[in-house]
């Protein structure tokens, strides 16, 4: 499989180094703002081709699918232009950064016979599918979610501290990870958003703290807490609490909710959800198959987004 990489910032090298550890898979053309960047990189992971414009890996005849991992605001229009060049695609977190631009990526992909998957990790972390395989068989229901994610993040600096040419966002990025992945483990529909924020930053433009309540259908609840200006560990942090039991995911650690470490090292062959993710999206590749994080099972996220974003502007 030859896979062209767009976006060679800190999630792109979490890609490259997830596809070397993948077997039949080569990368062939790295994509980068900077013809420096896009070199440098090149030759540290092999890659045939260096290039800043997409076009170029999208018209080679050497490259079967595309990860997209550019800044947010491109990824509907180059999820868009891959599927029309014949390649797979996959992109990542968020799909758009707006309803009808998600929407359009997925009328699209409904056109064409290629596999359009999109970067929700958390389905793929080991610790949350701990948590759902125990969904599947009957043997845990969640009541409510807490989820907190925290950063300190007042500049446009990327998770390597190096800086960016766009600006994050609480909501259509960090929310929609939670968003979806509560969908996920409830297996049903969210039927209520809620959503406050705080007050836009001076100089990025985006709230920098946001609160969010969802319900699902059979009433399920998940509270989220989102900040950028938290002065300490960095990430997101779930809290299940489940009929059977209360369990922490943080990352791909799992404990009971007295700290009780769970040994989730089994639950798939890698502890990483990034190559978790791509092994999946190399697999519905090889195998004609529809990829667990498809267009279509993601979409709801957005339809979702949608509403809370509508709620901020009212």
């Amino acid at each position: 499989m030859r896979v062209a990489l767009a976006g060679a910032g800190a999630f792109g090298i979490k890609h490259l180094d997830a596809l070397a550890r993948i077997e039949d898979v080569e990368v062939v053309s790295i994509v980068s703002r900077t013809l420096e960047q896009a070199e440098k990189i090149a030759a540290i992971y092999g890659a045939r081709q260096a290039t800043v414009n997409l076009s170029d890996a999208l018209n080679s005849p050497d490259v079967d699918a595309v990860i997209l991992c550019t800044p947010t605001q491109l990824h509907a229009e180059q999820a868009i232009a891959t599927l029309q060049a014949g390649k797979h695609v996959l992109v990542e977190i968020p799909l758009a950064d707006s309803w009808m631009d998600a929407h359009a990526v997925s009328e699209v992909a409904k056109s064409k016979n290629l596999v359009c998957m999109v970067g929700h990790t958390r389905r793929f972390n080991p610790s949350h599918q701990w948590i759902h395989q125990r969904i599947l068989d009957g043997k845990l229901s969640i009541q409510q979610m807490d989820v907190q994610t925290y950063f300190f993040r007042r500049t446009n600096t990327n998770a390597l501290g190096n800086p960016r040419s766009w600006t994050d966002n609480l909501l259509w990025h960090h929310a929609a990870h939670t968003i979806d992945l509560f969908a996920y483990q409830c297996g049903e529909s969210i039927e209520t958003a809620n959503v406050l924020a705080g007050p836009a930053h001076a100089t990025l433009g985006i709230p920098m703290d946001m609160s969010i309540q969802l319900k699902s259908q059979s009433g399920k609840l998940c509270t989220v807490s989102l900040s950028f200006n938290n002065d300490g560990p960095l990430g997101t942090f779930f809290r299940y609490i489940c009929d059977n039991g209360t369990y922490i995911a943080r990352y791909d650690d799992l404990t009971t909710g007295n700290d009780e470490p769970i040994d989730v090292s089994n639950v798939a062959v890698s502890m990483d959800g990034i190559e978790l993710q791509d092994r999946e999206f190399l697999r519905a590749i090889r195998e004609g198959d529809e990829p667990n994080s498809s267009i279509a099972s993601v979409l709801s996220c957005y339809r979702v987004l949608d509403q809370l974003q509508a709620q901020l502007h009212a």
